[in-house]
């Protein structure tokens, strides 16, 4: 221990620096892109139970796409400006001081993680008959991943973004349904819409958690 004091001791201000720890920057283009695109999650058949028809379900869809495309762009602003490494701990430490940064930071660790992390694995597990197990197995194996290797888990998420995309490939066919003559879907697209103030408000909650990921990257 003597003999590490007196080293640390005798570096100069520059070496100090140099030694500082600093995250590995592993996560490469496919990396982000998965990072984002791979962790939407969301069912249809729950929106549409909440506001009741297909046109009303179109139009949250696209004012939640819309609202998170500026936030987006905000967060695109930030990362560009702010390089240090934790995301909106490190934005409202900057600006707002480190009480709030630190209240962020805990209620984030405790609290909107885990339940984020519990209702995306239960979306998952509700596809299967286990579904608790299912959960919970699927949140042991996830965690190990990303304690493990950066690179690893990176390949998880890429490997699951390209089964997303095979699967949205095959749904998004029935676009030509319509092209079809087969509209019956969109004859009176607004009939039944549930008008209110607390269907609207649980409809674009469920779209803008849908499109949850798009902070991940930063």
């Amino acid at each position: 221990r003597q003999r590490q004091t007196e080293r640390v001791s005798n570096l100069r201000p520059s070496d100090c620096e140099q030694q500082k720890l600093k995250l590995r920057r592993d996560a490469g283009l496919m990396g982000a892109v998965s990072l984002v695109a791979g962790t939407m999650i969301e069912s249809p058949q729950t929106m549409m139970s909440t506001v009741g028809s297909t046109g009303a379900s179109l139009v949250v869809w696209a004012s939640c796409g819309l609202l998170v495309i500026r936030a987006s762009s905000c967060y695109a602003e930030l990362g560009t400006f702010i390089t240090d490494s934790g995301g909106e701990y490190i934005y409202i430490l900057r600006t707002s001081g480190p009480v709030v940064a630190y209240m962020l930071a805990f209620s984030t660790t405790l609290f909107v993680n885990p339940i984020s992390n519990a209702a995306v694995a239960l979306s998952f597990g509700q596809y299967t008959l286990v579904v608790k197990c299912v959960t919970a197995v699927a949140i042991i194996v996830l965690t190990c991943a990303n304690c493990l290797s950066v690179r690893f888990s990176l390949s998880v998420q890429v490997f699951f973004m390209m089964v997303k995309i095979v699967a949205l490939t095959v749904i998004i066919g029935g676009v030509v349904m319509p092209f079809s003559s087969h509209t019956e879907s969109f004859k009176n697209a607004f009939g039944n819409t549930n008008v209110g103030i607390n269907p609207a408000g649980i409809a674009l909650y469920q779209g803008r958690w849908a499109y949850s990921s798009w902070s991940t990257l930063n």
